[in-house]
């Protein structure tokens, strides 16, 4: 977790989700807790023409942090966020948003939830054709009844904060899809949500934008610790900007962690081969391959952070060709050395065995 994220985040989760369903089909509510939820997907097809998007997930989502939700084409990903605000209603279970029962609201409540408490951001923009860049992203505004003057000046605020500034202008058809992307962005930002909902914003744009929408994100983050909950089926992307992560599987949350936690500590085969091409010292800490100080390197050697990601201790090790400390709080907690740090990267433990 980012610094700024980690300062933002308290205990007291923004979403709270327990035991949720989403079932499509004619006997959906027979599915959750009863007989039929023990089937695998084709012989519940089969037997009661129900499709589980959603099954039986529960998870905290803390305030000031990005909540990544993964998995491939069909995990439920997508339909999940969905149900956060109910643009998809829930077959059974619990939503809350600061302990507020999202279920129990009513459409009054739903649209000031949508409306102002959290904005989702899609991987189709949605601009209008017709509007300038600038009242594309006061559009949000103007439907809360914001007068011209003041949502044209948070609008501007907001074109600049995502870098298109001089843009204001333009159309939606004279924009590059990173562009379009940032407008849409900026559209979200404008309604001060307290969370930012992105379903694969970022799918359809190519890599080298993807990468810079990316950054913005995580610069986004940074600067305001704002709490947001981001959809993808790409785990490079999960890992890059996500404080904890969920990964789904057949509507099911297989594993929720870190990315250190993920990548190291894979809950079972489904994720561990998941995470199998993944640069290990590039997502894995110091902590993981710290031995305890013998006599005196305790007060020798450069300090590094217990933060500190194996590929910069390595190059640190590298460097002055002596272990390094590693020290939290003023105290040292600990030494990593070559042989250490290449175990990590071996996917090596402490015993030099193969890590589960």
């Amino acid at each position: 977790m980012s610094a700024a994220a980690a300062g933002a985040a308290t205990d007291a989760p923004v979403f709270s989700v327990r035991n949720l369903w989403k079932v499509f089909g004619p006997h959906a509510e027979r599915v959750p807790g009863g007989e039929l939820a023990e089937l695998g997907p084709e012989a519940l097809r089969e037997e009661a023409g129900c499709t589980v998007a959603v099954r039986d997930v529960s998870f905290d989502v803390r305030q000031g942090e990005v909540f990544v939700v993964m998995g491939l084409s069909g995990s439920g990903k997508s339909t999940l966020v969905r149900c956060l605000t109910r643009l998809i209603e829930p077959t059974s279970g619990t939503i809350a948003i600061d302990g507020e029962d999202v279920c129990g609201m009513d459409k009054g409540a739903l649209r000031e939830l949508r409306r102002h408490r959290a904005a989702m951001v899609f991987q189709h923009f949605g601009l209008l054709p017709h509007r300038t860049v600038l009242d594309n992203v006061a559009y949000g505004l103007e439907i809360q009844g914001v007068g011209k003057a003041e949502r044209r000046e948070k609008a501007r605020e907001m074109v600049a904060k995502v870098g298109l500034a001089g843009l204001e202008d333009r159309r939606p058809g004279q924009l590059s899809g990173g562009q379009q992307q940032r407008v849409g962005l900026a559209r979200a930002l404008a309604a001060d949500p307290e969370v930012l909902l992105f379903d694969e914003p970022f799918s359809a744009l190519d890599p080298l934008i993807r990468r810079d929408m990316q950054e913005e994100v995580d610069r986004l983050h940074r600067e305001e610790g704002r709490t947001m909950v981001f959809i993808t089926h790409d785990l490079a992307e999960a890992l890059r900007i996500g404080d904890r992560i969920a990964l789904m599987r057949d509507g099911r949350v297989v594993q929720c962690g870190t990315p250190e936690e993920i990548v190291g500590s894979p809950a079972d085969d489904y994720v561990r081969d998941f995470v199998r091409d993944v640069p290990r010292e590039q997502v894995l800490t110091v902590r993981r391959a710290m031995r305890p100080a013998a006599a005196g390197e305790a007060d020798t050697g450069e300090a590094l952070s217990p933060t500190t990601t194996v590929a910069d201790a390595i190059g640190t090790v590298a460097r002055t060709g002596t272990a390094a400390r590693v020290v939290d709080g003023g105290r040292c907690i600990g030494v990593v050395d070559h042989r250490g740090l290449l175990g990590v990267v071996a996917g090596l433990d402490g015993d030099g065995k193969a890590a589960a």
